[in-house]
Formats: C-alpha cells, sequence, structure tokens
C-alpha cells in the first residue's frame, strides 16, 4: 500500500517542530545560566540565514526576560593605530577584577561589504579572552549595515541574558560605524591620540559630537605633556557644541591603555553619565529611540531590496541615473518617471 503523503509531510512537520522546540529550550536554559558555550551557539544562530534557525531564533529572542538597565552599553572607536585593543583589554581586566562580567562584541561595517570578517580578537586581547568573566565576539559578515546592527543589537540581547553586565561594542571600521555603534549603545568613548599634529585633525566634528568622553590615549612616558596640551584643546573644543538633550557635558581625560592609568577615571566618569541619566530618566527612552531608529533602518533596506530584486525597475533605474549623469534630465524628473512608472506596474 502507498504511503499518504500528506502524512508524511505532517509527521515530517512535527518532528522538525518538536526538534525546533527542544533546540530553543536548550539554549535558553544555557544562556539564563550563563553558560559562554551556548551563548556563541545563540549568536551563530542568529546570523544565520536558513529559515529552520530563523524561526529558532526568533523564538529565543522573544522568550528572553526584559533587558535590565543596570546593564551597561558602551561604544568605543578611535582613529587607526590609537590602541584600542590594548585599551579594550585593559579596561576590560579592571572591570572584571571589580566584579562585572565582561562581553565585547566588534563591529566592522566593511566586512557586509568584503564578505570578509574580523578574525583574530582573542588573539588581540589574549589576556582577557582567557578569563572566565569574559567573553569576545566578532561582528558577523555579509550583510548591509542595518543587518550589522540588528544582529549586533541581537548579541547584546543574548549577551544581556546570560549575565553580562558591560557590553563594549567595538568599531574596527572607519566611516559608517561610528554612527552604527553609536545607535545601540549608551555610552560612546572616542580614543584619541596627541603629538600627531593638529590635534584637531584626522576626526570629523560630527564624530566629535557622538562623544560622551574622550580619552587621549597612550599618554605615558614622552607622550605624557603632549597628551596633557591635546586634552585641553579637545576640552575647548566641545564646549561650543550645542547643548544636549541628557544635559550631560562630555569629558575629557588622558589614559595609558598599556599601564592602565587612568582607567578608575574613565569608569568613575561612565558610572557619573549613567547615574545622570537613571535621575532624569532617559536612559529607557534613549533605548527605546534607538530601536525606532533600527526598525526604520531595516524596513528602508528591505523596501530598498524588494524594489531591486524587480528588474524592470533595477534596469529602469540604471537608465535614469545614466540620464542624470548625462545632463539629459534633472533627478526630481528621473524620480518622476520610475513613480509613473511604479504605478503602473506596480
Amino acid at each position: 500500500m502507498k504511503p499518504d503523503q500528506s502524512h508524511i509531510d505532517r509527521w515530517l512537520l512535527a518532528r522538525k517542530q518538536q526538534r525546533s522546540n527542544r533546540t530553543h529550550a536548550l539554549l535558553l536554559k544555557g544562556l539564563l545560566e550563563g553558560s559562554v558555550s551556548t551563548l556563541s551557539q545563540a549568536i551563530t544562530l542568529i546570523e544565520s540565514n536558513t529559515k529552520e534557525d530563523i524561526q529558532i531564533a526568533q523564538k529565543l529572542l522573544s522568550s528572553l526576560p526584559e533587558p535590565k538597565q543596570t546593564a551597561k552599553r558602551i561604544g568605543i572607536t578611535g582613529v587607526p593605530g590609537v590602541g584600542k585593543s590594548t585599551f579594550i583589554e585593559q579596561f576590560g581586566m579592571q572591570l572584571i577584577k571589580a566584579g562585572h562580567k565582561v562581553a565585547v562584541l566588534a563591529i566592522d561595517p566593511s566586512s557586509s561589504r568584503t564578505g570578509g570578517s574580523i578574525l583574530g580578537d582573542k588573539t588581540r586581547m589574549e589576556q582577557l579572552s582567557m578569563q572566565p568573566n569574559a567573553f569576545i565576539r566578532p561582528t558577523a559578515a555579509g550583510h548591509t549595515l542595518g543587518g550589522v546592527a540588528q544582529h549586533t543589537r541581537q548579541a547584546i540581547a543574548l549577551c544581556e541574558a546570560a549575565g553580562f553586565d558591560i557590553i563594549l561594542i567595538e568599531t574596527v571600521g572607519v566611516g559608517q560605524s561610528e554612527t552604527l555603534v553609536h545607535g545601540m549603545v549608551d555610552f560612546f568613548v572616542l580614543l584619541m591620540l596627541a603629538g600627531a599634529g593638529d590635534e584637531l585633525q584626522g576626526i570629523k566634528r560630527g564624530i566629535m559630537e557622538l562623544a560622551d568622553l574622550i580619552v587621549i590615549n597612550k599618554a605615558d612616558g614622552e607622550n605624557t605633556a603632549p597628551a596633557k596640551a591635546a586634552r585641553s584643546e579637545y576640552a575647548a573644543a566641545i564646549h561650543v557644541f550645542a547643548q544636549r538633550p541628557d544635559q550631560w557635558q562630555p569629558r575629557v581625560v588622558c589614559a595609558s591603555g598599556m599601564n592602565g592609568t587612568g582607567l578608575d577615571e574613565i569608569w568613575n566618569i561612565t558610572e557619573s553619565y549613567f547615574n545622570q541619566l537613571q535621575q532624569v530618566g532617559i536612559l529607557g527612552e534613549k533605548r527605546q529611540m534607538q530601536e525606532l531608529q533600527l526598525f526604520d533602518k531595516l524596513l528602508f533596506e528591505m523596501l530598498q531590496a524588494q524594489f531591486f530584486a524587480k528588474a524592470e525597475y533595477s534596469e529602469l533605474y540604471k537608465s535614469i541615473r545614466v540620464a542624470i549623469a548625462e545632463g539629459i534630465i534633472k533627478a526630481y524628473e528621473g524620480q518622476a518617471a520610475l513613480q509613473e512608472r511604479m504605478k503602473d506596474n506596480p
């Protein structure tokens, strides 16, 4: 007798659902118990593009407890050669000694264009990576900027569910990465160098305006005096910026990631910032606004992908761009032509 195909399909679907439920339950249990290996598995899951993994990941994320506002999300960026890895390792070690659990997530939006990924994070921070209360993870590659932001935001939620109360988000790429990280953290640290000519060169004013704290790093040895001079210049520069909604006045300090000087002051400033945000009651509001901004970014990227998935629209878009570049039509005329075609062929 030939087996009923519909019966087989239902049986396979039931088995698949059982496996999904079992995976979800094990991951959730491991996360809430603080298992680092489970945390790694969970982040790998949310980075997957397979339909089954996406479903399990969504179920897992929706099962997580509400994030505690006691967890601190700190972004760290800086010019090339500023010593981010050494600084983060020493800062992380100090926080662990103070009783914190520290997760380091590295972001490089350039990997979404090249298909590469950040490797060697654990070798860059060998001492920190060996600590039982530390977790180091690079960003996923091969995604849009919105995708990188989404996966990192989900990784933050998983880290917090696993009991990590300090999340350090490191920018590895340059360019758009600073704005990307600023949009997902509570406190944003900009590392700078002294003794490299005009102290206000090499960093855009817009990036400085994002910073809650500017750290003149490598302030040791012969670099101590130039670092103090740079601190004065930056302190004068940030005073001309417009007053911020959170009423926080950004600070400028000197530090050395190599010998650990200045790290206590940096942590004290960080705690002062969080205390102020809690007092004025805008920490939760800030995180909610970040979620809305991420939603808008993802929606835009989804609509853009759907647009270019239609060959007719994609070809028309290319031809309009050529016409604009050659001066045949204006940008608004191209937009009108495209809009008209979309009305006729939705």
